[in-house]
């Protein structure tokens, strides 16, 4: 069973890295998170990783994060949820979000995430809203409100930015005009000056 892989860095792109260790190159499926905090391609790298065999497949599923592994470990126990989909809903919304969203119950938080239809959110809330008191959750660190908030940030992560980098960017653009967080083409201009 591998539990962790640690070795040069050969490739990577969202949803895949591939890494070298004792002349083997593994191909590990990462979430969006994962992606963007590897390092750059030839530099050493190290993953937690979660291993699934099947009749006609050995998978391995990589996190940089030990609690982005508990978590993904958590979610496949959902029926509905495989590795591919645990993965895909962890690239949706941060674990933090996720663990925040099961335990509010906020199906609709859930239900923007691609593969997640109403039903399966509400299984993943009736199957894991009281399986999740080990992970620590901060307290949501946007306080950005207003009209136009919600439509941008949905906006930034359809053209492919990541959701932290968006909010970050709306929270910057808000804090520097107040009344941008009513104007949707105003906080869209705003937030993509500023968004890394």
């Amino acid at each position: 069973m591998i539990a962790h892989l640690r070795g040069k860095l050969i490739d990577k792109q969202p949803g895949q890295a591939i890494v070298e260790a004792g002349g083997v190159g593994y191909d590990v499926a990462i979430s969006v998170p994962t992606f963007t905090a590897l390092p750059s391609v030839g530099a050493e790298a190290a993953l937690f990783i979660h291993m699934q065999v099947s009749d006609d497949a050995i998978a391995l599923f990589g996190f940089l994060d030990r609690e982005e592994k508990r978590l993904f470990e958590r979610l496949i126990t959902v029926s509905g949820v495989g590795p591919k989909l645990a993965i895909k809903m962890l690239s949706g919304l941060s674990s933090e979000r996720t663990v925040q969203a099961i335990r509010a119950q906020d199906h609709a938080q859930l239900t923007r995430i691609p593969g997640v239809g109403k039903k399966l959110a509400e299984r993943l809330v009736v199957e894991l809203k009281d399986k999740l008191e080990d992970f620590a959750v901060a307290p949501v660190a946007s306080s950005v409100k207003g009209a136009a908030v919600e439509d941008v940030l949905s906006a930034l992560v359809n053209l492919g930015y990541q959701r932290p980098a968006a909010e970050k960017a709306i929270e910057q653009a808000v804090s520097k005009e107040a009344a941008l967080a009513g104007d949707f083409d105003g906080l869209f201009r705003g937030a993509l000056k500023l968004i890394r």
